[in-house]
């Protein structure tokens, strides 16, 4: 008899969150989807009901500990973890606020870590789960502003790889998965018309779609990258320092 997976994304109403939570929707995953917006969340679960598949939503601000530790507890047991959720503020140095940084490491390294913390323990007693966190390559491609948020990103690779070594021998697989630049509604809203730009810079010449990434996302997860573990997979289009010289 086949046990039906479940899975936590976080960050699932809007762009890679979204196209991931779908993925696996459609794969026979039961799907906890969790944002702020309920609005956005109920779209999402009718959308995936449509379907044919089983979701749920659940808020919560991802900034605040004990909102992270409720959502943890609501989420209950999982399959499989998707840290998607984050943030970013893409100044200078002198113009980040403290309050800036603080938020980006709260969302983008600190939430993981307690989602990790209260999830991965069970995962190992079962003897098998998936992690895979999101990433960017903002972690190692240094640039003039958007330093807090590169280190946040940087801080959580290093987790990966740290969380592979603790818990891949009870059987749970911890990846992630550093995307390039990719048309969502931030990047839309920040660029406007201009977001393919971003595309540019990268060897396929295009900017990313969030389905894109979501497959990705998914091949981690599925048995078929069972040999996979403690990598960060960079779906980027390819650098163009990649070219040979």
């Amino acid at each position: 008899m086949t046990t039906t997976r479940t899975a936590l994304v976080t960050g699932a109403t809007a762009g890679i969150g979204r196209a991931v939570a779908l993925q696996l929707a459609a794969d026979g995953i039961d799907v906890v989807a969790h944002g702020r917006d309920p609005e956005r969340g109920a779209l999402l679960v009718k959308e995936i009901q449509a379907l044919g598949g089983s979701a749920r939503f659940v808020t919560a601000d991802l900034a605040d500990t004990d909102e992270v530790l409720a959502l943890a507890r609501t989420a209950g047991e999982v399959d499989v973890l998707v840290n998607n959720a984050g943030v970013y503020a893409l100044t200078s140095t002198p113009d980040t606020t403290a309050e800036s940084f603080d938020l980006q490491f709260a969302v983008n390294s600190r939430a993981p870590f307690l989602l990790v913390q209260a999830l991965a323990p069970a995962m190992a007693r079962r003897g098998h789960g998936s992690i895979v966190t999101v990433t960017s390559t903002a972690a190692t491609s240094p640039a003039p502003i958007g330093g807090a948020y590169g280190a946040s990103k940087a801080a959580v690779e290093l987790l990966t790889r740290a969380w592979a070594t603790e818990f891949g021998p009870s059987g749970v697989r911890v990846n992630a998965v550093s995307p390039g630049p990719v048309r969502t509604a931030g990047t839309t809203a920040m660029l406007g018309e201009n977001v393919g730009m971003l595309g540019r810079a990268n060897l396929r010449g295009r900017i990313g779609e969030p389905e894109e990434i979501a497959a990705v996302v998914r091949f981690l997860v599925d048995d078929a990258s069972a040999y996979v573990n403690g990598t960060v997979v960079v779906a980027s289009g390819g650098e163009l320092s990649a070219l040979p010289a």
